[in-house]
């Protein structure tokens, strides 16, 4: 039986490679098939139930280990993002964060001066934003969210795109809550980055079975514009993810673990001497690696990329 179109793009998908799970919750190792057409990739199988992806393992996390100490950094990350915005013409008005997780980012947007709110499906996610960040998120995911068409001046899309197993459907219910005009950020890991590259069956962004489309970036504006978005622009200079994920992929590949210390982190992984003692040993490549991954964003190949898209007007 021939496998589905890609999602991405609706070209055909080719047997690519092989890849281990990321989160002991979740364990197997999981077919990668290839789009011939965008370069996009995508898990095969069935995805997992919502409740084993998204309530179990690293994410049934409330609060990780440190994550006090990476407020300041946190911050800095959203600030970015709200940067993003204003560059494109976005600095005020109603924004919503689809896919919200704890609701950091929407309390952000609020202190900046947005009229924010956000969405998301996980009751821990829900629970956390009201608890840390005094957020009151919409439970729901955006296929049966209760948003108003035309009504929204920005949405932020971060790292969900790839959970979904229909990416231009989604994309089409956002661009109908957009006002003629309103923008999207699409933050989604990127397959043809260098250190998806390096990171080979263990580059820090798979995350199978979660991760469901794998995009390039051809096969990323393919979906927006299918979806009836205007592409404005691409970015990869991005502080979130993208210095973390190349170093964080040299030390599975040193390692022959997935991921140890992300995990560890996010409290879904036991304490193991040997890659922790390869992961303390390889925290003097963070500033060269890192200085690495902005010489590739800047070439359009960081670990991940955020898309600009608006709704025509």
């Amino acid at each position: 039986m021939a496998p589905a179109p890609c999602p991405a793009c609706g070209g055909a998908l080719r047997p690519w490679r092989t890849v281990p799970t990321s989160d002991a919750s979740l364990p197997g190792v999981f077919e990668l098939l290839r789009c011939a057409s965008c370069g996009s990739a995508v898990t095969a199988g069935a995805p997992p139930t919502f409740e084993d992806a998204h309530d179990g393992g690293s994410y049934a996390t409330r609060r990780p280990r440190g994550s006090g100490l990476a407020a300041p950094l946190l911050h800095a990350f959203d600030r970015q993002r709200l940067r993003l915005l204003a560059r494109h013409g976005a600095r005020t008005g109603r924004l919503l964060d689809a896919g919200a997780g704890r609701g950091r980012f929407v309390a952000a947007a609020a202190a900046a001066g947005w009229d924010a709110g956000g969405m998301e499906p996980a009751a821990r996610g829900v629970e956390a934003a009201r608890d840390v960040y005094g957020v009151q998120l919409q439970r729901a995911g955006i296929e049966d969210a209760a948003v108003d068409p035309g009504s929204v001046d920005a949405i932020t899309l971060w790292h969900v795109l790839e959970h979904v197993e229909d990416p231009p459907a989604t994309l089409r219910t956002l661009r109908d809550w957009l006002r003629p005009g309103g923008l999207v950020l699409i933050g989604v890991p990127n397959v043809r980055s260098l250190q998806a590259r390096i990171g080979g069956d263990r580059w820090f962004h798979l995350d199978v079975p979660r991760h469901r489309t794998h995009f390039s970036p051809e096969g990323l504006a393919r979906a927006a514009e299918a979806a009836g978005l205007e592409v404005v622009a691409f970015h990869g200079v991005l502080l979130e993810h993208n210095p973390f994920g190349m170093w964080q992929s040299v030390v599975n590949r040193l390692s022959g673990t997935t991921s140890y210390l992300y995990y560890l982190l996010k409290r879904s992984a036991p304490l193991r001497l040997r890659p922790l003692a390869i992961t303390l040993a390889s925290l003097p490549l963070l500033p060269g690696l890192a200085a690495l991954e902005l010489a590739a964003g800047a070439r359009g190949r960081g670990g991940t990329m955020v898309l600009v898209a608006r709704r025509p007007r």
